[in-house]
């Protein structure tokens, strides 16, 4: 069974405790409990003295109508693993549901910025792009059914909790998605670091509207049949000795520099969560 179709909804089978994840962490748990876009279980404390970064976490469980369960240290670590950094919160709640690419159009406010992956396949780096993406406005992704990791705990924590706020969509065929958004006026955004394009030379008018920005494994790139669905190849410019930039950095670099031209003079984001 493809990955994308355990995830699909909040009744699909996911880890030793079926369709039961544990998410731990402050932020990934706060962001869960904001969003509201799993079924939320329960919350569980490991007893200790109190913090005063819980407060909001607490009121927004409350909120929520979840269960709120404090432990002692060992109670709480059960079934976590070694070397979980859980900052004695973990919350027990559903997948995330995914959507289809009516529900990807349709997430954020116009003109939408989505994130297309080809072939990320590292959690760490779902995570990180999810967190960039969040941060700079971006609405949902476009992930595959192969070569891409579940929207696990794993990859919550290393966004912080910003893969919670993303419209998510999983597509058997990139090229075919890609080709759809693109009939659906999007324009498609290739970093590639063999691009005669510089990424700060775009002009203006290829800058309005409805956009997807895709990203490539690290190493091979985008795919050549992946290419040519793309409507601007773009490279970021260099000037040190290094080659490439990690694909989260260069996420970071395409996606905040397409904002900064596009967004609204004093346009501001919602501002810091608990901890920070």
């Amino acid at each position: 069974m493809a990955r994308g179709r355990r995830e699909r909804g909040p009744g699909g089978a996911r880890g030793a405790r079926g369709d039961v994840e544990l998410l731990y962490g402050i932020h990934p748990v706060w962001e869960a409990l904001r969003a509201r876009r799993r079924r939320l279980l329960s919350l569980r404390l490991r007893s200790g003295p109190a913090r005063s970064e819980l407060a909001p976490l607490l009121e927004a469980a409350r909120a929520a109508g979840v269960q709120i369960e404090e432990m002692s240290a060992g109670d709480f670590a059960a079934g976590l693993g070694e070397g979980v950094n859980h900052q004695g919160v973990v919350l027990a709640a559903g997948p995330l549901p995914l959507v289809d690419l009516d529900g990807l159009c349709a997430a954020g406010l116009s003109p939408r910025t989505l994130v297309a992956l080809d072939q990320v396949e590292d959690p760490q780096n779902l995570g990180a792009i999810a967190r960039v993406a969040d941060a700079a406005g971006a609405s949902g992704l476009l992930l595959t059914d192969r070569h891409s990791p579940p929207l696990s705990p794993a990859v919550a924590r290393a966004s912080a909790g910003a893969i919670e706020w993303l419209a998510t969509a999983r597509v058997p065929n990139l090229v075919r998605a890609l080709n759809q958004l693109k009939s659906r006026g999007f324009w498609i955004f290739g970093a590639d670091t063999e691009a005669p394009e510089s990424l700060f030379a775009l002009p203006e008018r290829v800058l309005q509207g409805e956009r997807v920005v895709l990203l490539g494994a690290e190493g091979r790139g985008l795919r050549p049949g992946v290419l040519a669905a793309v409507d601007h190849r773009v490279r970021i410019p260099l000037a040190g000795r290094v080659a490439s930039l990690n694909v989260a950095s260069a996420a970071a670099v395409v996606l905040f520099e397409l904002s900064r031209r596009s967004r609204p003079a004093g346009a501001v984001g919602p501002g810091p969560g608990p901890g920070h």
